[in-house]
């Protein structure tokens, strides 16, 4: 059975729960995606299994999952990425890039650089059928297709425009 946190809108935890527990009203989880990225501005992209619940046989960002109980976002993105795709990496000072509220709960995505071979990798065969490398014009493509997961177009658009990035601004002033 695993565990999961849950926390109030303010991101405190408030108790444990089983993972398929429907939560309450003002109760939410923490999800954690990862999107994998090489220097040719391309990200890996994973095909979710066709007996996967959920999005069964779409396309996806590289990797995602929910935080398990007593894991920090970091922790649960570090253990996603190994357990999908057997990526290592470290997490320790990473932070998310951002992170989004939705209905459910919170999703943290963090962006990270790392060249590998999609040939090489060891995908999880409960979750990922395959993965491979595609550029931000072929996923909006796929998402018009029905292929890849509806994310919101111009969310994609800015994980590959500002992935090398924190914030709005352009730069790294300071306000004093």
């Amino acid at each position: 059975m695993e565990f999961i946190d849950v926390y109030d809108r303010y991101r405190n935890k408030v108790r444990k729960a089983e993972r398929e527990e429907v939560l309450g009203e003002g109760e939410y989880r923490l999800v954690v995606h990862i999107c994998v990225f090489n220097g040719k501005n391309q990200m890996l992209v994973q095909k979710r299994q066709p007996f996967k619940k959920g999005w069964s046989g779409l396309w996806d960002l590289s990797t995602g999952g929910t935080a398990q109980s007593g894991e920090t976002s970091a922790q649960a993105a570090c253990r996603e990425l190994k357990e999908e795709i057997g990526i290592d990496f470290d997490f320790s000072k990473e932070r998310p890039f951002a992170s989004v509220s939705y209905t459910a709960g919170f999703d943290d995505y963090y962006l990270i650089e790392k060249e590998t071979d999609p040939d090489d990798l060891k995908l999880q065969y409960e979750e990922v059928e395959k993965v491979r490398w595609a550029d931000k014009c072929e996923i909006l493509s796929m998402i018009d297709s029905g292929e890849f997961i509806p994310y919101h177009k111009g969310f994609i658009e800015m994980l590959f425009d500002m992935r090398n990035d924190f914030g709005t601004i352009i730069g790294d002033q300071r306000l004093n």
